[in-house]
């Protein structure tokens, strides 16, 4: 049973608006002032929140700025509720980050299906979409669908490119963003004595080059395949369009484009404090949890020695030695460019240590 929050300091329009809600078998929360309402909002994780707006004690735009900047609440869809019918009062809460806007009196088939809807659009932005042209595809015209979002571009190109193809260099205008549908890709970035830094790996269903985008425009960093990819160019316009122009996208768009940013630091912290030996075994459990299809039965992961070695941040002739070793002491077996790991819980160790 979905959870609604109603705030209404008006007792009668509460409880003839939570009865209408109950008939509709939904779990009804009331408050009677701002105040309450985030205390319980808080408390309780509602599905969504119905607010009137001139309430004594805390207004609907405080409720609504307050449970915005709190991660546990930001992403509740939220509906105002008010007799004000000006433009300004509507753009007002629109530009807060309101869901909808209802005006009193208001016909119960209005309230439902307001409620519905949001209901349904919010569960779409929190599932995201699958890997792969179809899922972005779908994700896409979905989000098409949103009055904000509706001139958002449908000519996304698909190019096949064959290992070690450059995508985009450092400081390239990114009028298109490379979205990967299958294969692998590395972003990296190269040193005034000409070596290489890795900055991530990347697999099918992610979006390479973007932090360059939301920056200013410019790649900063460059990107290559890392063995034969498919990818699709998607505009920049419909990736800001869906950043910028509504509450669910940018939610849901920007926890997926930040989803690697901890493994970065990770990789940072390595490269200043760990040992050859511990950045090896650390970069294998990363590849193999980011590439292997089932990282569970230990599959193996191709690789060249050189990406691996750009990866670790040493010569290759040092990741050979140590490949080597570990190798020697069963942690890992290698067939060619294939590496497979055998013993994941001492690797771990070794990685830790």
């Amino acid at each position: 049973m979905r959870t609604i929050l109603l705030i209404e300091d008006d007792a009668d329009m509460r409880d003839n608006t939570a009865e209408i809600l109950e008939l509709a078998n939904y779990r009804v929360l009331k408050a009677e002032n701002g105040r309450r309402g985030v205390e319980i909002a808080r408390k309780e994780n509602p599905d969504l929140v119905l607010c009137d707006i001139m309430m004594p004690e805390l207004d609907g735009y405080s409720v609504l700025h307050l449970l915005g900047k709190d991660p546990a609440t930001a992403e509740l869809p939220f509906i105002f509720l008010s007799a004000k019918t000006e433009r300004i009062d509507i753009r007002k809460g629109m530009e807060l980050g309101a869901d909808d806007y209802l005006t009193k009196p208001f016909e119960e088939s209005e309230l439902l299906n307001a409620i519905e809807g949001r209901l349904k659009r919010s569960e779409l932005f929190r599932r995201g979409f699958d890997g792969g042209l179809d899922g972005l595809n779908r994700f896409m015209e979905q989000a098409r669908g949103l009055n904000a979002l509706k001139d958002l571009s449908k000519d996304r190109k698909t190019r096949k490119l064959p290992a070690k193809e450059m995508l985009f260099h450092e400081g390239d205008e990114l009028r298109q963003v490379p979205y990967l549908i299958s294969g692998k890709a590395r972003t990296f970035k190269i040193n005034n004595d000409g070596k290489e830094f890795v900055t991530g790996l990347h697999g099918p269903g992610e979006f390479i080059g973007y932090m360059g985008l939301l920056e200013n425009g410019f790649a900063l960093e460059a990107a290559e395949t890392m063995e034969p990819s498919e990818i699709a160019l998607v505009p920049r316009e419909d990736l800001l369009a869906l950043l910028y122009k509504d509450r669910d996208v940018s939610i849901r768009f920007i926890k997926m484009l930040a989803r690697d940013v901890k493994e970065k630091e990770q990789h940072l912290r390595a490269l200043a404090y760990a040992s050859v030996r511990q950045r090896v075994a650390q970069a294998l459990l990363r590849i193999h949890e980011r590439f292997a299809e089932k990282p569970e039965n230990s599959l193996g992961v191709k690789i060249s020695r050189e990406d691996l070695a750009t990866v670790v941040g040493t010569a290759t002739e040092s990741l050979i030695r140590c490949l080597t070793d570990l190798k020697e002491d069963s942690l890992i077996e290698t067939h060619g460019r294939e590496i497979m790991i055998k013993d994941k819980a001492r690797l771990e160790k070794v990685a830790s240590r």
